[in-house]
């Protein structure tokens, strides 16, 4: 991971620890190329958690976005999470 991104997650830690009680439901709202395997990535990872998966395809259908709304611990596996997904090609996080 370089600099940049590390400083970024450092930031988003803080910025969640300063600003929710945890336990907490959080919000991940990810952007990825239209593909099944994908998709399905994003949803596994969050498996047994008790997550409320939607997705919706962009008008073209290029792309599907994917929100997740689901209890987390603490910041840090909210960062955690992200740094998980990172490895999805064309994957935005929002």
């Amino acid at each position: 991971m370089d600099k940049k991104t590390e400083e970024f997650y450092l930031r988003l830690k803080e910025e969640l620890i300063n600003s929710t009680v945890w336990p907490s439901e959080y919000l991940f709202k990810f952007i990825v190329p239209t593909d099944v395997d994908k998709v399905r990535i994003i949803e596994t990872s969050f498996d047994g958690m008790g997550a409320v998966i939607e997705t919706h395809q962009s008008k073209t259908g290029k792309y599907t976005s994917v929100s997740i709304n689901v209890t987390m611990k603490n910041a840090q596996s909210v960062v955690d999470k992200y740094i998980e997904l990172t490895n999805i090609e064309g994957i935005i996080s929002l």
